[in-house]
């Protein structure tokens, strides 16, 4: 039986529940308590009824199980899950996403208790993230000279200039290409190359929302720390299950026609061999972008004509490049067509000349795509590539993930069944190729419709 205790101070009134569960090791009874205020403007009579069943409530949720006096704040308990999630497996790249998001969650609602944590406080988030100016990457700044130019006259590498200024390559080589990049990163390039930061560049403010995806990332990363609260009988149920979070339109597919695929290894043609059979690879399997830039020598049968996929090669900020499992951890075969092969030996003969040619300066990494001193390529410099690739062909802009869909279209347009598209594209379970690729499907199956009618039902033409 509950114990209710009525408290009157200048606050107004509360009442303070106790519920008595059993006794603890030490022969010492375990209680529980919760604090339960009255609504403005209840009678008495409303107060008493309200408490009661409030404190009836307090002790059949004792008795199932659920300590709902915890003390835990959610930031401190999102630790905790993050530590059992690191623990159990989950990928570095996540971890970190999950991390990054934490800096906008924590002064949120990391100062609630889990038990406190209600569908309107997330809801109140979810609005605070749709305002305009709340993306962290604020201003942007561009290259309004050639700073190229000014890296020549002062005999310095993009390497040397991101050591000198301390970013990273890619930001170097970013700001040298006339890509945008943060504000603080620019004022270092510019001091590095001893400008004025005003003549070398000009500054934008980013004050787009946040993007739905981003959104909803937040949404999912809270529903995880919930969803263990609620399966370790510390909260009755996960408030981010109703909650409100933004709906996230789905984008259509995009991929390559084919006679923009035939243009696109028009313009290969022409270009390093190198490139030239990276992107035939990713035309022809279908794989993800980390998937084909983690890909070994010793992962490849030339003879045979095909490569195990089982590798991916990721970049973070806290750790650099590195490698993991595939998205999914699914280990496949792809088959590579005589025309691949090709490429793929060619390319392996100039890898042997760079090798000879760099002498101590290799890096024997084993990578079948690699920079000219054997190290692997960075994901970020192949977007790069494609978009440079796009724009001096005049071709419709072009990124790797493309390729995929377009594989996959190619198959179930040509009559593959769905489960050989999934296990090519190394989905972890066929529905997620049926929910990706269902307008495909279901256009394949009115043309077989179509097929039947013409087969069975329409009279052949004499």
């Amino acid at each position: 039986m509950a114990n209710i205790r009525r408290i009157e101070n200048k606050t107004g009134v509360s009442f303070k529940i106790t519920v008595t569960n059993g006794t603890d090791q030490t022969g010492k009874q375990v209680r529980h308590y919760r604090t339960w205020k009255p609504a403005p403007g209840m009678t008495e009579r409303q107060m008493e009824k309200a408490v009661q069943k409030a404190a009836a409530d307090f002790e059949r949720e004792i008795e199932q199980g659920y300590t709902l006096d915890n003390r835990q704040t959610f930031a401190q308990y999102a630790e905790y899950v993050l530590e059992l999630k690191e623990r159990t497996g989950l990928k570095h790249k996540t971890l970190y996403e999950y991390r990054q998001l934490t800096e906008r969650i924590y002064p949120a609602i990391g100062h609630l208790k889990l038990t406190e944590i209600r569908p309107q406080h997330l809801n109140a988030f979810y609005r605070s993230l749709a305002a305009s100016g709340t993306r962290k990457s604020g201003a942007k700044a561009k290259a309004k000279i050639d700073l190229e130019a000014v890296m020549e006259e002062q005999k310095l590498t993009r390497k040397k200039l991101a050591e000198l200024a301390k970013v990273s390559s890619s930001t170097a080589s970013a700001a040298c290409r006339g890509c945008s990049v943060t504000r603080e990163k620019a004022e270092q390039i510019a001091q590095a190359l001893g400008l004025s930061f005003s003549r070398a560049f000009t500054v934008t403010e980013d004050t787009r929302p946040l993007s739905g995806a981003t959104m909803l990332a937040y949404h999912r990363f809270i529903s995880t720390v919930l969803e263990q609260a609620e399966k370790e009988l510390l909260v009755p149920y996960n408030a981010a299950e109703k909650a409100t979070p933004p709906k996230l339109k789905r984008r259509e597919v995009n991929y390559f026609q084919p006679e923009e695929i035939a243009s696109i290894l028009d313009a290969l043609e022409g270009e390093p061999l190198k490139w030239k059979a990276l992107v035939h690879l990713l035309i022809v399997t279908g794989c993800r972008r980390g998937e084909i830039l983690g890909l070994k020598w010793d992962k490849l049968d030339l003879d045979a004509g095909r490569a195990k996929i089982d590798t991916t090669l990721l970049y973070a900020r806290d750790r650099g490049l590195y490698e993991s499992s595939t998205k999914t951890g699914n280990v496949r075969t792809v088959g590579l067509p005589k025309e691949t092969v090709k490429l793929l030996r060619d390319w392996r003969k100039e890898c042997l000349e760079l090798r000879l040619a760099n002498g101590d300066r290799w890096h024997n990494t084993g990578y079948v795509f690699i920079r000219d001193d054997g190290q692997p390529i960075h994901p970020d410099s192949l977007a790069h590539w494609l978009r440079a690739f796009s724009d001096r062909h005049k071709l419709p802009h072009i990124n790797a993930h493309a390729f995929r869909h377009t594989v996959a279209s190619v198959l179930i347009a040509n009559g593959t069944d769905v489960v050989t598209v999934s296990k090519q594209l190394g989905h972890l379970d066929v529905s997620t190729t049926e929910t990706f690729y269902s307008h495909i499907i279901e256009e394949n199956k009115q043309k077989a419709t179509e097929c039947i009618a013409d087969a069975l039902l329409r009279k052949k033409q004499a």
